[in-house]
């Protein structure tokens, strides 16, 4: 039975000589792998990373690779594919996508997050600070974002994902600049407002936000992009 989803590109593998196996996250179904084949005599598929599409699908309980019967490009980029920047955050997002999408069941919610953040990747005049604001709200979404830190409370303990003061019974924790740095992320995640940090201090937040979803989602890993972030964004 055919059926229609909307998707979010992830990964595209070759798979023969013109086919490729589309790693998506969709609406419908969750994570999906899919064989697309083009036209018979058709051009090469040319989908980009995290291009928002629709998909006619064949789904098969049976199967892993499930079949794409048709697709279109829902909502093309505006500022991404013109500025290299942008495009760069883009690959950063497609990283963390593929690390923390792996749900094989539908999720609008989630799924509408997900679109949420691409388009205010296409809009926003804030690129450095980008990146901090999607992890922080990525970790609300997955349920593991602390509050603010309480009277007295300088440190951050990335393990337990709370706050203290004083010492701490092993190296996996922030220190006061550092929490610092994460509570004015988080007040600025929770009002929606704009985030204000120097060039330093906003690469190490990230880098520390990243070693935090490591300890907290199995699999997460090292990611490959910070480092052409870092140097690119400043």
């Amino acid at each position: 039975m055919l059926q229609t989803t909307k998707a979010v590109v992830l990964r595209l593998i070759k798979y023969g000589d013109r086919s490729v196996v589309l790693n998506a996250y969709t609406e419908q179904f969750g994570a999906r792998s899919y064989l697309l084949r083009p036209p018979a005599k058709g051009k090469p598929i040319a989908l980009g990373p995290l291009e928002r599409v629709e998909l006619v699908v064949a789904e098969d309980p049976r199967r892993e690779l499930h079949h794409v019967r048709e697709f279109r490009v829902e909502k093309p980029y505006l500022k991404v594919p013109g500025q290299p920047p942008r495009a760069l955050v883009l690959l950063f997002l497609q990283e963390v996508f593929s690390r923390t999408l792996k749900e094989e069941a539908g999720d609008p919610e989630l799924f509408s997050f997900v679109q949420e953040l691409l388009e205010e990747l296409d809009s926003t005049d804030d690129l450095p600070h980008f990146p901090l604001l999607v992890m922080a709200r990525m970790a609300r979404q997955f349920g593991f974002l602390p509050g603010l830190p309480g009277t007295g409370e300088d440190c951050f303990d990335l393990r337990e994902g709370n706050y203290f003061s004083g010492k701490c019974g092993h190296g996996e924790f922030l220190g006061k600049s550092e929490t610092d740095a994460l509570a004015v992320l988080l007040k600025a995640e929770a009002s929606r407002t704009s985030v204000q940090l120097p060039s330093g201090q906003r690469i190490a937040l990230l880098e520390n936000l990243l070693d935090y979803f490591r300890l907290h989602l199995p699999g997460f890993g090292q990611l490959k992009s910070p480092a052409v972030l870092h140097a690119v964004l400043g």
